[in-house]
């Protein structure tokens, strides 16, 4: 197993998991485990040594699975399957990077589920795996207990909604800054897009997305951003899509959900002004975002995250959990 492992991948999740960025207290707890402990070389010739088993997967709170090629070929031993199976069916938060998410296929966690991985491997996954709800565009999907992603950027894009969902949109941002990784990109954004994101100052919808990022407030429209960016409003759906791999709504909603999620954990606002100030019409619709995106109340999540400037209700934070 060792010598298959992508060490790009492996170094994106050691990186994020491993390293104390000094970003909040109280870091993950992380090691690395394989089925048969020992060295060899992962894929590109770099030495590798692992010594801990998969006896470490009983007290775990979260498991990353990497992606082994030959999974996507044939089916993983059962002293893989097993430990995973047993993990998940003590309710720990269970995570594939790329390909890794045949592994999890394997073990039976994806059925009737929706799950992602590399994009030019969704055909074989949906082949190999029938009862699996493959959603091919996506970046990556949260399932709850249950996460995939696709190659090794959206990976990084999942780890670090990892961070966000256990320590707030603040620490994620800062760790993200740390790592110069990219803005926030949501698990429904596509992973294979005609270009990359565009540069803020450059053409032919980034001065719009700037733009709009300045006026959230102002509850901006599609069709404003197309107003702003000169352009038709089919026009500019189409370079929006091809530049982002998602819509405009889509996008405005996502950024209007995390401004929100900011100002939770940094103000003392209430959740009527929060809505104001991100953009929303009302307090109700920004509540059905954001349970959509956090899977809890704007409240609930002030309460975990707020720190000192939130009011508080007596209520413990929630602990975060452990990779």
């Amino acid at each position: 197993m060792l010598g298959e492992v992508s060490a790009l991948d492996l170094g994106a999740v050691v990186e994020i998991f491993g390293n104390d960025w000094e970003v909040a207290p109280d870091w993950y707890e992380f090691s690395v485990c394989a089925p048969r402990p020992g060295s060899g070389r992962t894929r590109g010739g770099l030495q590798l040594v692992v010594d801990r088993g998969m006896d470490v997967l009983a007290t775990a709170d979260t498991i990353v699975v990497l992606p082994v090629a030959r999974y996507a070929r044939q089916r993983p031993a059962d002293e893989l399957l097993a430990p995973l199976a047993d993990a998940a069916a003590r309710g720990c938060r269970i995570v594939s990077v790329c390909l890794g998410t045949f592994v999890l296929a394997a073990a039976g966690l994806l059925d009737r589920r929706r799950a992602t991985t590399h994009w030019r491997f969704c055909a074989a996954l949906s082949a190999a795996y029938p009862l699996v709800q493959v959603v091919p565009e996506a970046l990556y999907i949260d399932d709850g207990d249950i996460l995939t992603s696709g190659g090794v950027v959206a990976g990084i894009d999942l780890c670090l909604h990892l961070v966000r969902k256990d320590y707030g949109a603040e620490t994620a941002a800062r760790l993200a800054r740390r790592l110069v990784a990219g803005p926030h990109r949501d698990g429904g954004q596509a992973q294979f897009i005609e270009q990359p994101l565009p540069d803020a100052a450059g053409p032919p919808v980034g001065p719009a997305m700037t733009w709009a990022l300045q006026h959230l407030p102002d509850q901006p429209t599609p069709a404003r951003l197309a107003e702003v960016a000169a352009m038709s409003r089919r026009t500019f759906y189409r370079e929006f899509r091809a530049a982002t791999g998602t819509t405009p709504r889509i996008w405005l909603v996502s950024q209007q959900v995390g401004l929100a999620a900011r100002l939770l954990e940094t103000t003392g606002l209430t959740v009527a002004q929060i809505a104001t100030r991100a953009g929303f019409v009302d307090v109700s619709v920004l509540r059905r975002h954001f349970r959509a995106r956090f899977g809890v109340t704007p409240s609930a999540y002030r309460r975990t995250f707020g720190g000192e400037t939130a009011p508080r209700t007596g209520e413990l934070a929630a602990e975060p959990r452990r990779a």
